[in-house]
């Protein structure tokens, strides 16, 4: 699980989009073949087809585990590198449920909160000014 989240996340958006078209596709290759051409970009669909093996273990992933806990795996994989505002900007704009939105951001949030450890004290410097020896 932790491999595949980690692949997708590496994906960025396009992961994301690639998840929910599985996820939504119910068995239907035809919506997952068109996104897989438009993330092929300038190889179109031969691009894309590298992509067509993550569908059998996303979609195995997706069954087990359940869309929102992959996708919170996937953000907390992508706040490691990305800037938490960007991907709460990014979670806004996702085609995806209002209730399903609260609960990514309530999640990055919690990440932000939770992984924010306490550091070393601040070190204390003290400068000498020596006199000059004659």
């Amino acid at each position: 699980m932790d491999e595949i989240t980690k692949k997708i996340a590496g994906l960025g958006l396009s992961g994301i989009l690639f998840v929910l078209a599985t996820a939504a596709s119910g068995g239907s290759m035809t919506a997952v073949l068109t996104l897989l051409s438009s993330l092929g970009g300038p190889l179109g669909l031969l691009g894309g087809l590298g992509l067509l093996g993550l569908v059998g273990s996303v979609g195995e992933v997706i069954a087990g585990y359940g869309i929102e806990s992959v996708l919170k795996l996937i953000y907390t994989e992508r706040s490691k590198t990305e800037s938490v505002r960007f991907l709460l900007k990014e979670i806004n704009d996702l085609p995806i449920s209002d209730e399903l939105k609260i609960k990514l951001k309530e999640h990055l949030s919690s990440i932000v909160v939770t992984d924010t450890s306490e550091g070393q004290a601040p070190k204390t410097i003290e400068i000498v000014e020596e006199e000059p020896s004659t």
